[in-house]
């Protein structure tokens, strides 16, 4: 399940990327098979290690393209171990929430993207994350759990401030919203819950099988209570005359 859309947001085989705070590595695994150098890094070794493993089973199976490579690190957020203008391409989905620091993680990204370079960022959207945290405060008051909320108009400042320049947005996810509206419903950590069983199963239907009804619904329901709120920017030139 991808919250970035790579159809606004253009990747060159051979783009070198990193998928920051990666998770699971969904992100990474398809920049992986559109031909990309990608280094997915995250703080959690052991998502890491999981990481890595698909990363040698997709290249045993022969889903990347020639060329294409793949690195799994653990790493800081705060502290990027790459040199300045490294990456074509950066991607941080579902993390920023997480960062105290957030202001500190923009410039680390804007320091490795190379001038011309492209930033995908996404994160709850305001609204459908808003009903989360009224429902339950074990959805956020954990360790490691969101510590804010972002607005829209709040996250694009914040990205502009950073030195980039947004070109476009979108929302995403709008059927898993009433998912996690249930899940704080019922309670985060309760899946024996009949509505929250019954309506996970329609999800893995949806995400496995990919009917068009669901598509078309979820494509009309985005701007409403999308999920994710997704934003993409480059990092522009120096002009010529400020350039060293």
């Amino acid at each position: 399940m991808l919250t970035v859309d790579f159809t606004r947001f253009p990747l060159a085989a051979g783009d070198r990327v990193l998928d920051l705070g990666c998770g699971a590595g969904r992100h990474a695994f398809e920049c992986y098979r559109r031909g990309a150098q990608v280094v997915a890094l995250d703080q959690n070794g052991e998502e890491i290690r999981e990481v890595a493993k698909w990363f040698a089973a997709m290249k045993e199976a022969g889903e990347a393209p020639a060329g294409a490579t793949a690195t799994a690190m653990e790493g800081d957020a705060l502290n990027l171990p790459f040199p300045d203008e490294s990456f074509d391409v950066v991607i941080i989905s579902e993390v920023m929430e997480h960062i105290p620091d957030d202001k500190g993680v923009l410039a680390e990204m804007v320091r490795v993207l190379k001038p011309g370079g492209r930033i995908a960022i996404t994160v709850p959207r305001y609204g459908p994350e808003k009903v989360c945290w009224a429902l339950s405060d074990a959805y956020h008051e954990v360790e490691g759990g969101h510590i804010r909320i972002y607005k829209a108009d709040e996250l694009l400042g914040k990205i502009r401030q950073a030195g980039l320049r947004p070109y476009g947005t979108h929302h995403a996810h709008a059927l898993h919203s009433p998912y996690w509206w249930l899940k704080c419903a019922f309670g985060v950590d309760n899946d024996k819950a009949l509505p929250v069983r019954a309506y996970h199963k329609l999800l893995v239907w949806d995400i496995m099988k990919k009917p068009a009804l669901t598509r078309v619904a979820e494509q009309l329901l985005n701007p409403v209570v999308g999920k994710s709120f997704v934003a993409y920017a480059t990092k522009p030139h120096l002009p010529k005359a400020d350039a060293k």
